[in-house]
């Protein structure tokens, strides 16, 4: 028999208050590692009304202008009118940066000259064949939706949007394969003085129907747009916002496990951040290598030591080569310590404001390089298939 069951994911726009959090910190962060690329960032921020706190530990030899670089973001999200509830001109910003410990320092720096792991914690990579961007299609299709609310209202094509939202979808699965998109609902922020009806039908006409696969289009989708009825309050003055409080919008919006540590505003010795992006990276070139249907990789450190405290993948029943082997071909071929990750993946770019809205997995022409599939033959030529 087969098995039926609906998956739900979620997105956010880049003017959800904790997404403003996250894209104010990961541009601190790129300004930084622009100019110092040995620099330490752990930077964190609070968005509420009328004010950002810029908070966290810095180990660098450069300045950076916090108020204005947060200023800046705030900008270019769109809060640039006071009638939004936040206004990048008169918005207070505090900075409130620290220096890393000399704790932290020794751990990391060691006097081998080794990189040890940023902290301790464990970290998820998860691939699936279900779409060729091999992510998971609730959570590739939420982000679609809430790009695209973004792109309409910055383009005037939907003008009276405003920057804050949410989109989520649910996609029924029969043994595990979407076959259908069962539910999709969108709340965005709009002004005052335009009706319900006008937002509903703007949002399925230049949103949904230009971001949804026709294959996946039907007149038995049922949508919730703008459920509450009315969504003029928003961003900071709604809501405050913290980076780190979107963790499984940024990574594969449920679909697997994730280790609790946040990425935005950490330096690629974080591996909270940089061990994630090499399990990604691992698990889509082994699905890549046609050995699984779905593979999640699980990789854990302790804090300042070098190499991982372990590695376990879990192909979900989908393929017909042993799991050990499997992770075999990991430990031979990819290097896991911090300093390998960095080295392998180039992260010490100023690329990290791109990863703060809309994913930082299956978005590919992005120089993401955690996102190419560029050791296929590798794989399948130390497994022999």
């Amino acid at each position: 028999m087969a098995k039926e069951y609906i998956f739900t994911s979620e997105s956010v726009t880049e003017g959800h208050p904790d997404k403003m959090a996250d894209q104010i910190s990961d541009a601190i962060l790129d300004y930084i590692i622009e100019r110092d690329p040995n620099a330490r960032v752990a930077c964190e921020t609070l968005v509420s009304n009328g004010f950002c706190i810029i908070a966290g530990e810095l180990k660098t030899e450069i300045y950076a202008p916090m108020q204005e670089i947060a200023r800046e973001v705030i900008r270019e999200i769109g809060y640039t009118n006071s009638a939004f509830g936040f206004d990048y001109r008169s918005a207070g910003v505090l900075n409130g940066i620290g220096e890393q410990s000399s704790d932290i320092t020794q751990g990391v720096d060691r006097e081998s000259g080794e990189l040890g792991a940023g902290d301790q914690g464990l970290m998820f990579g998860y691939a699936s064949n279900e779409t060729p961007e091999l992510m998971p299609l609730p959570i590739l299709l939420a982000h679609k939706i809430t790009a695209k609310l973004a792109e309409v209202r910055k383009n005037g094509t939907v003008p009276f949007l405003r920057p804050d939202g949410k989109a989520q979808v649910s996609v029924k699965y029969r043994d595990n394969i979407p076959i259908a998109i069962d539910t999709i609902v969108v709340s965005t922020q709009h002004d005052d003085n335009v009706s319900q009806e006008i937002v509903k039908e703007a949002v399925i006409l230049e949103v949904l129907e230009a971001v949804i696969p026709k294959e996946f289009m039907s007149k038995d989708i049922t949508y919730h747009i703008n459920p509450t009825g009315r969504f003029v309050i928003g961003g900071p003055q709604g809501d405050a916002g913290l980076t780190g409080r979107k963790i499984i919008v940024d990574t594969y919006g449920g679909s697997c496990p994730h280790g609790g540590g946040a990425f935005s505003g950490k330096d690629p010795t974080k591996v909270d951040r940089s061990a994630a992006y090499m399990a990604r990276y691992i698990a889509k070139n082994l699905v890549a290598s046609n050995i699984a249907d779905r593979i999640t990789i699980q990789i854990a450190y302790a804090i300042g030591v070098v190499q991982p405290v372990s590695i376990m993948i879990d192909t979900h029943g989908t393929s017909s080569i042993e799991e050990s082997k499997i992770e075999a071909c990991v430990e031979a071929l990819f290097d896991l310590t911090p300093a390998g990750i960095i080295k392998e993946l180039n992260l010490l770019r100023p690329i990290y404001k791109k990863t703060a809205s809309y994913g930082h997995f299956g978005r590919e022409n992005m120089q993401f390089t955690w996102e190419e599939t560029n050791r296929v033959k590798e794989i399948k030529a130390y497994l022999k298939i």
